[in-house]
């Protein structure tokens, strides 16, 4: 049985364990409760027939008719250049599902290089997955930064004593494309930007893509991250989502938090 498979087989326990639908009327900070179905955000995500070219660039009219939105939820603030716009806008077909991240940046920050690294601690781009409309404790993961270095796992929250832990013999085939506009890892001038495009196959999740198949009206859990780095020494970063995190020193990993994706025509 190859890693994947294992992977797979794995993620599907986690997946079979009972989700609390109790309601979630009152949702206040720091609270981690889980929302109840009919309760998550919810972001648009229109089908394409266009051949989508990872390369950064939006230049297929498909991404202007796709919802876009920004990411209004910042943490860890301390200085008035940590504020900086994101603009994340996904797309889907019958094979693929499509993201575009639009990040304002005054000082580009990337370190790592290797795979399965740290790119969370660089200037970077997260999505987190779960392939069914619901709140399970596991979740897939994807980062990348400038230099397209990227960590992926299946990640287990609360999975023994209390513990969370990431499975990284999780490998999936993807493509990302990234642009910027700026000097990396030169605060002595001003930077404008930089973008991440990813288009991650349906069949990276194997099986658990198929619970809840990938087609109009259907949804799936998830949430988009940025974390901004804007000092080339040391480790600290500012923290964006599409959705809220009601308690933002236990990580960003609260499936409980994640909203919903929905495939539409």
């Amino acid at each position: 049985m190859n890693k994947i498979a294992i992977c797979m087989l794995a993620t599907l326990a986690l997946l079979t364990v009972s989700c609390d639908k109790k309601k979630d009327a009152a949702a206040t900070p720091n609270s981690d409760k889980k929302l109840s179905l009919g309760e998550q955000p919810i972001f648009k995500v229109s089908n394409t027939t266009e051949t989508i070219a990872i390369d950064g660039k939006m230049d297929e009219s498909s991404w202007s008719k796709t919802e876009s939105r920004t990411f209004d939820y910042i943490y860890n603030v301390e200085k008035p250049t940590d504020k900086q716009k994101t603009t994340f806008r996904m797309l889907w077909d019958k094979e693929n599902l499509y993201l575009f991240y639009e990040f304002e940046d005054k000082y580009l920050t990337a370190r790592e290089t290797k795979h399965d690294g740290k790119p969370f601690f660089d200037d970077c781009g997260e999505i987190f997955i779960i392939p069914v409309p619901d709140s399970l404790d596991t979740h897939f993961g994807f980062e990348l930064n400038m230099y397209k270095a990227s960590n992926d796992f299946v990640f287990f929250n609360n999975y023994y004593k209390g513990n969370d832990f990431a499975l990284k013999t999780f490998n999936p085939d993807f493509s990302s494309g990234v642009t910027y506009n700026g000097t990396i890892n030169d605060n002595s001038d001003i930077d404008k930007g930089w973008t991440l495009e990813l288009k991650i196959p349906i069949a990276t999740f194997g099986f658990l893509g198929e619970i809840v198949p990938v087609q109009k009206g259907n949804k799936w859990a998830f949430l988009a991250i940025r974390q901004d780095r804007n000092e080339v020494e040391g480790e600290r970063r500012i923290t964006s989502t599409l959705f809220p995190i009601y308690d933002i020193s236990k990580d960003v990993h609260q499936a409980n938090r994640f909203g919903l994706m929905e495939f539409i025509e």
